[in-house]
């Protein structure tokens, strides 16, 4: 078993506070990731227009060997938006809790279910790759999730990303979490941590024990908040821990981790 990384420091590590980086330095670092040897770099929100749709454009069009995707709600013109950037995978969030459907959203859970169905069909009546992402799930019903999965799953999605949307998890929870989905339907998982209690590096190795099959991390832990899954600490630990991630050189990416983080926080404080 080997573990497939999808980098978001273009998109959740640069919603740290402080940091605005131009499209000429999104470019940059979005090289510096493909030649780790990443499997995807998630490199913004289209949706936001200006400045951001180019470089998710930009970024797009490099021709890189890893896959580009991009951010999008579970709305049609955010959707269109990265489509016309020509993205290889589009990512729709889905709201899962009953918090973010019903408090923030004012939403139902038959409305999740209608829209999610109609945006992953716009998706794939243009050939497009589509992942979803479970928003809030460590607060969702689990047997609501697995409805989402299962809808989802109709449409011809393939894989969905476990949100750990206010980073409240244990490892041991996760663990549950990731083995009950697996154990009740054949999805792929990505696991998306968060560190407001310090463990989204532990949470995502045991939501890999369980079964997860890919990552999401950014380069030295950035993000909003205190921060998501290091790249380098996860490898790190995975290669450690379950001698995976073989394929990923640590003095690469200490490298890379610096360049980066100095073009960062150069540009953004």
């Amino acid at each position: 078993m080997d573990i497939s990384i999808v980098d978001t420091t273009l998109r959740d590590g640069e919603q740290k506070a402080g940091i605005a980086l131009k499209t000429s330095d999104k470019i940059y670092i979005a090289g510096i990731l493909d030649r780790l040897g990443i499997f995807q770099i998630e490199a913004g929100i289209p949706a936001m227009g200006g400045e951001e749709k180019k470089s998710v454009s930009k970024i797009a069009g490099l021709g890189m060997k890893c896959k580009v995707s991009s951010w999008n709600r579970l709305i049609l013109a955010d959707i269109t938006h990265s489509m016309e950037c020509g993205v290889d995978i589009v990512h729709i969030s889905v709201p899962s809790s009953d918090i973010q459907i019903k408090s923030k959203l004012g939403k139902s859970r038959e409305w999740v279910i209608d829209n999610l169905r109609r945006c992953v069909s716009f998706c794939m009546d243009k050939s497009f790759a589509v992942t979803i992402g479970l928003e809030d799930a460590s607060r969702a019903d689990p047997a609501f999730m697995l409805k989402i999965i299962a809808s989802a799953l109709i449409e011809g999605v393939q894989r969905v990303r476990y949100a750990d949307t206010i980073g409240i998890l244990t490892r041991t929870r996760i663990f549950d979490e990731i083995r009950s989905i697996r154990s009740k339907v054949d999805v792929d998982i990505e696991m998306h941590a968060h560190n407001d209690l310090g463990m989204a590096v532990a949470n995502t190795l045991s939501a890999v024990k369980a079964g997860a099959a890919f990552a999401d991390c950014t380069i030295g832990g950035i993000g909003e908040r205190a921060g998501n899954c290091s790249m380098m600490e996860f490898i790190k630990a995975a290669k450690a821990c379950f001698g995976i991630c073989s394929h990923y050189n640590l003095k690469n990416i200490k490298d890379a981790q610096k360049e980066i983080l100095d073009i960062i926080f150069k540009k953004g404080f």
